[in-house]
């Protein structure tokens, strides 16, 4: 009789320790799940220099990859610690943005990235918030990133940086002119001195576009 009776507290024991350690992993696949299955905001913004671009639910520019070539997330490891993808398997376009454009793609290291014209999307940790658009044109992790119209175009322009640190090449450009008047002539002289190279050095055209300088197509602002 007592064997019985500590069989069957052994038995109770045991069904409450497997209720206790599923209940967890039960409530954890449930988050996971309703995560997944949560919309996410696409809108947009005017971001200075650019124009309106794609942002996301809190105003951060969003940026695609060029090597994912509009087909899928290339962009992992420790490039998606720099440029973290936009994760959800849907998403809800607002103020300018296409609903008709928004798609999702598989993550080679798990879950669904929201894609918008069938490019992956991204935010970049160097925005340090809402409107700021560092992350534009940058030749980084493999490949250039740029960010995206509402219409899905990629926008190539590069964004000043004010004073020297942004796409036209940077520097202070002054110009200074004299007038002479000698044995009933007039002579006039201009000088004008450029100072600093900002971001855009002149260099070796390796990549054969014409504004001496490696590392892109041309996109006529003489810096790629």
């Amino acid at each position: 009789m007592r064997m019985k009776v500590m069989l069957t507290t052994a038995l109770a024991v045991a069904a409450a320790t497997v209720f206790v350690v599923a209940a967890p992993f039960a409530s954890g696949a449930t988050s996971k799940a309703t995560t997944a299955s949560g919309s996410v905001k696409i809108s947009t913004r005017t971001v200075a220099g650019l124009g309106k671009v794609l942002v996301s639910s809190t105003g951060r520019t969003l940026y695609m990859f060029v090597p994912d070539k509009q087909k899928k997330v290339t962009c992992v490891s420790t490039c998606a610690k720099i440029w973290p993808p936009v994760f959800g398997s849907k998403a809800k376009a607002t103020g300018g943005a296409k609903q008709s454009l928004i798609g999702s793609d598989k993550d080679p290291a798990g879950g669904r990235v929201i894609t918008y014209h069938h490019w992956p999307l991204y935010l970049y940790l160097g925005d340090p918030k809402a409107g700021s658009a560092n992350g534009q044109a940058l030749n980084m992790n493999g490949g250039l990133w740029y960010a995206l119209s509402p219409a899905g175009a990629v926008i190539k322009k590069k964004v000043s940086k004010g004073g020297g640190g942004g796409g036209g090449g940077g520097g202070t450009t002054t110009t200074t002119s004299s007038t002479t008047t000698a044995g009933g002539g007039t002579t006039t002289t201009s000088t004008q001195t450029s100072t600093g190279t900002g971001a855009c050095p002149g260099g070796d055209d390796a990549d054969n576009d014409g504004d001496q300088n490696a590392g892109g197509p041309d996109d006529g602002d003489g810096c790629i």
